[in-house]
């Protein structure tokens, strides 16, 4: 039995490339929403193609963009609102792309749960009997990051319950000054409430587990790390925007995103 199995592996390590490429791809020719913001907006001048250009290049995904310059966590509903619009339920997956922007407005953290004791039936191996216990309840605002991020994956997973649905972290970002109007700091200063941008990337990665969606942490995965001068290639402009990936970055982004992808699958 161990011979067989020996030349089996043998037999696969010698495979030819050709062969290999026989596997396809679970989410190719698939239809995609794309919530997001800046990077996601096709309107957005940092780069000619945005990461959903190259999958529509290389898996032949369909993509249906939503994400709009300067929104966050509580656009995602409206962004919801406008798929099934024009859509209804013909299409295949959403990603969600977004929290840059809570970061830099300064958007609290805040909790992800309330508590309170209440009376519930338990037992086990003894007679069912009322004991006091902390019950946890969602926190539904759109006061707080964590709040924001609980209504918009409460919404979006009532709103379309058979669809695949993947998070995305925020990259990493440094300087951007747009104007005297708008005058943005790198991540390595907290923001108006007193957080660096970690703990919203984190919160991103926290409600993985709470709400049941895979997430892609891109802001470890992608490589893309704008504070440091020899990065600045990936980005719009050295000077004055190394928040905007240009189509480097973006080529850079999709490649992660596609790996990832192969992991998950369609419903």
């Amino acid at each position: 039995m161990k011979r067989v199995l020996f030349s089996l592996f043998v037999v696969l390590i010698a495979m030819p490339a050709c062969a290999q490429q026989l596997m396809e791809h679970p989410w190719k020719g698939k239809r995609v929403a794309y919530f997001g913001d800046s990077i996601t907006d096709p309107r957005n001048s940092g780069s000619k193609k945005k990461y959903w250009g190259f999958l529509q290049d290389w898996l032949q995904i369909e993509p249906y963009v939503y994400g709009v310059s300067g929104r966050q966590w509580n656009d995602i509903s409206r962004q919801a609102d406008k798929l099934k619009e024009e859509h209804g339920e013909d299409f295949d997956a959403i990603l969600i792309f977004i929290g840059t922007n809570d970061y830099n407005a300064g958007v609290p953290i805040g909790e992800w749960f309330t508590e309170r004791p209440e009376k519930v039936v338990a037992g086990i191996h003894e007679q069912k009997h009322p004991v006091d216990r902390l019950h946890r309840y969602p926190v539904m605002s759109d006061s707080t990051y964590r709040g924001r991020i609980n209504k918009a994956l409460d919404y979006v997973k009532r709103l379309f319950p058979k669809k695949q649905i993947v998070l995305m972290t925020p990259i990493h970002r440094a300087e951007f000054y747009a104007n005297e109007k708008n005058w943005q700091p790198r991540e390595d200063y907290t923001n108006q409430c007193g957080e660096y941008i970690d703990a919203y990337v984190q919160s991103v990665k926290e409600a993985s587990n709470l709400w049941a969606v895979p997430v892609i942490d891109l802001n470890a995965l992608c490589g893309l790390y704008p504070l440091m001068d020899e990065m600045a290639q990936y980005f719009k402009n050295a000077e004055n925007d190394r928040l905007h990936p240009n189509d480097a970055g973006h080529e850079r982004m999709a490649k992660t995103i596609m790996q990832q992808l192969i992991t998950l699958p369609v419903f």
